[in-house]
C-alpha cells in the first residue's frame, strides 16, 4: 500500500467530535453535526413544550428550537454563566440550539477507540449515546445528536410542522 493510501485509510477511521461539559462530566458530538456555537442569549420561551426544551432563539431570522442538556440529562439546573453557550446543531432537516456549560476542544477520534456504552440492565434508556471513548484519563460519552435533542416527539418537530390552513 502506498502513502497516500495508507493516509487515506487513517484519516476515514478517524472522527472529530466537538467536546464539552455539562458539570464535571464531558461529552462529544460530531463535528459534521454543529453549524455554529453562540454565546448564550436570550430564549424566548414556548408553553406546553417538554420541560428541556427552553424555547427558542432567532438565529439569522430563523426560529430555533433551544435545548437545556442538563435539563435533558435530568442534571440539577444551574445559574448561566459567561462560558454557558448554545452548540447550534444539524439534526435531519432541522436546527437546533444546546445549552451546555462550557465548549471544551474538537477531539480526533479513531474508529476503533470507541467503545459501546456499558449494558446497565433492562429500563436504562442509552440510545442517546453513540459510544465512550478516552481522552488521556477522562472518559467522554459521545452522543447521538438525534436521540438528545428528541427533535421527533418533542418541540422541533411542532416547531417545523407546517400549519394546517
Amino acid at each position: 500500500m502506498n502513502a497516500t493510501a495508507t493516509q487515506s485509510l487513517t484519516t476515514e477511521a478517524q472522527n472529530q467530535y466537538l467536546t464539552f461539559t455539562l458539570g464535571e462530566e464531558d461529552y462529544g458530538v460530531e463535528i459534521l453535526r454543529v453549524q455554529e456555537i453562540r454565546g448564550y442569549t436570550a430564549i424566548t420561551p414556548i408553553p406546553n413544550m417538554p420541560v428541556f426544551v427552553k424555547g427558542v432563539i432567532n438565529l439569522r431570522g430563523t426560529v430555533v428550537p433551544v435545548v437545556d442538556l442538563r435539563s435533558r440529562f435530568g442534571m440539577p439546573p444551574v445559574e448561566y454563566s459567561k462560558s454557558t453557550v448554545i452548540i447550534v446543531v444539524n439534526v435531519g432537516k432541522h436546527v437546533i440550539g444546546c445549552v451546555v456549560d462550557a465548549v471544551s476542544d474538537v477531539l480526533d477520534v479513531a474508529a476503533n477507540s470507541i467503545e459501546k456504552p456499558p449494558a446497565l440492565g433492562e429500563g436504562v434508556d442509552l440510545s442517546f449515546l453513540r459510544g465512550i471513548t478516552r481522552n488521556n484519563e477522562d472518559l467522554i460519552a459521545l452522543l447521538d445528536i438525534e436521540h438528545v435533542t428528541g427533535i421527533q416527539e418533542a418541540a422541533g418537530a411542532a416547531l417545523a410542522a407546517p400549519s394546517n390552513p
